[in-house]
């Protein structure tokens, strides 16, 4: 009777994970999503806590307290640039947990016990590559670790030798734990050379595809135990991983493979025209940027990472307030790889209070484009370069954009002429309608609000 009580919680817990994910895909009912996937969590928790014969629940809750506390105070005290490091740091957790329950389970297993064996291999492997490329891709995005050429051959011969040391040990009929050991050694190795040579801009990708492992790893924890909640909630977090990995790839228009084995993201790529001093970039100042703000019928604000790093989400709601009162249009073009994870750029704005209906998602607002009077971009690079439709030549080339030098006027701000994240030079600063105004985004966003305001 226990059993099927808990059975039940368990699959009210996954109908609730589904509904959350569902309503996690809009930004209007993210939050109620969050909210109930947490409910299912909660219950599926408490539930375990009545299976027959389980052991250490005192250690359990110090564990459980001890996560919950640390998990709080990060969420809680993290800035809003470093969230991409955060999700990273925690799905290499959950891969590292499963790896760990993999080494823990491997003592109690029997020998002959194949088909477990190897669901316990897989979780092993695949749990110990997310950890060791999650923390990777976590350094690499706090800036700490910088891309490194890795030979891709040398990267598949220790996969190679990890999973060979599996086959052996399930056929070696008897405990093999310093080859288990080995086996997880190498498989962390292969986690490091596995994210080590992918860039920054393809980093959204990659965290996209670690938690689908992550996933993965807790479904094949799930199959060990025999637990259907983290079954099925590794299923779903593992689909919706990949689905959401094919669907950044899609955007920047690339396959994963080409993502995960080229350098596209480093700044190895090619330079654009405008580079060698051919061309002039034309600036502006606050003030005149003020009038073409303030006269405007109708603005799109362009924001990328470098909205995140000056801090400067609240600034432009408080611009886009002041512009609204004076009866401009204001409207938000969201690209589905800005930032430096995906949907980074709809939860930055949505820290600072604007509407979920202002953000336009990049096909609807290309055909807003050209009836707009002016761009402002902030922080965004890659995402906006028009080499990507002009320059076959161009390693973005192809790569669907925000396509605002369509707009009737752009003005673009930026600390610097500095390149994005493919390491090429921008054809949007140096195109007639472009105006640059160098600043930090902050600061130079207050300006233009008392600006405004003056007129």
């Amino acid at each position: 009777m226990i059993l099927q009580l808990i059975d039940i919680c368990y699959l009210v817990a996954v109908v609730l994970f589904i509904l959350g994910i569902k309503l996690m895909s809009h930004p209007e009912s993210a939050r109620k999503g969050n909210s109930i996937a947490l409910a299912g969590m909660i219950l599926a928790i408490i539930a375990s806590f009545f299976t027959p014969g389980l052991d250490n629940i005192a250690l359990i809750l110090i564990a459980i307290a001890l996560g919950t506390v640390g998990g709080l105070y990060s969420a809680k005290t993290v800035q809003m640039t470093a969230m991409p490091q955060l999700v990273s740091f925690f799905n290499g957790m959950g891969g590292a947990a499963a790896a760990l329950i993999g080494m823990v389970e491997y003592g109690d297993l029997p020998v002959d016990d194949t088909g477990k064996g190897a669901v316990l291999m897989a979780s092993l492997i695949i749990g110990s590559v997310s950890f060791s490329g999650s923390m990777i891709a976590m350094g690499k995005l706090q800036g700490i670790i910088k891309d490194i050429r890795v030979n891709k051959i040398l990267a598949f011969i220790v996969l190679g030798f990890s999973i060979a040391l599996a086959v052996y040990v399930l056929n070696s009929g008897e405990p093999q734990p310093m080859l288990v050991y080995g086996l997880v050694f190498l498989a962390l190795i292969y986690g490091l050379l596995f994210v080590y040579p992918i860039g920054g801009a393809d980093m959204p990708v990659v965290i996209s595809l670690l938690n689908s492992l992550t996933g993965v790893t807790a479904a094949t924890t799930g199959l060990l135990y025999d637990n259907k909640v983290m079954l099925m909630g590794g299923i779903l977090v593992g689909s919706a991983g990949l689905l959401l990995t094919l669907l950044m790839a899609k955007a920047m228009n690339r396959s994963v493979s080409n993502i995960l084995f080229t350098s596209f993201g480093s700044a190895s790529g090619a330079s654009t025209s405008g580079e060698d001093g051919d061309q002039v970039a034309k600036e502006i100042n606050t003030y005149d940027s003020a009038i073409l703000l303030a006269y405007a019928k109708r603005v799109v604000v362009v924001p990328g990472y470098g909205l995140a790093v000056a801090q400067a989400q609240h600034a432009v709601h408080d611009l886009e307030k002041i512009l609204e009162e004076k009866g401009v249009e204001v409207t938000y073009g969201i690209h589905p790889v800005a930032g430096r994870m995906p949907g980074h750029m709809n939860v930055l704005l949505a820290e600072s209070d604007v509407s979920y209906d202002k953000l336009i998602e990049m096909d609807e607002m290309n055909e807003q484009l050209p009836n707009t009077d002016v761009v402002m971009v902030i922080g965004a690079n890659d995402v906006v370069n028009p080499a990507a439709n002009d320059d076959p030549s161009s390693p973005i080339y192809g790569m669907p954009i925000l396509e605002v030098n369509r707009a009737t006027n752009v003005i673009v701000i930026k600390r610097s002429m500095s390149s994005g994240y493919a390491g090429i030079q921008n054809a949007l600063f140096f195109d007639p309608k472009t105006r640059m105004l160098f600043g930090d985004a902050k600061k130079v966003l207050n300006g233009l609000v008392s600006e405004v305001k003056n007129m």
